[in-house]
């Protein structure tokens, strides 16, 4: 079976006070206020994405199976 790397991401700052950009960035990656938590799948989008508000998330990487499982 295949690992396939996932990333979850958590937000841990606010997104009150910063740019109007970053604000969007938040949003489009599911997060709406600190405490959040989604997952990912690792593409060089979303790693993008999580370089420009890396000041207000932290990430963590989460290894999955993937693939069936035929017994």
């Amino acid at each position: 079976m295949a690992k396939v790397a996932r990333l979850r991401i958590k937000q841990t700052r606010s997104g009150i006070g910063q740019v109007a950009k970053h604000k969007r960035i938040l949003r489009a990656l599911g997060l709406k206020h600190p405490g959040n938590v989604v997952e990912h799948s690792d593409s060089p989008t979303i790693r993008g994405m999580i370089d420009k508000v890396k000041h207000l998330v932290s990430v963590e990487v989460v290894e999955e199976e993937s693939g069936s499982s035929e017994t």
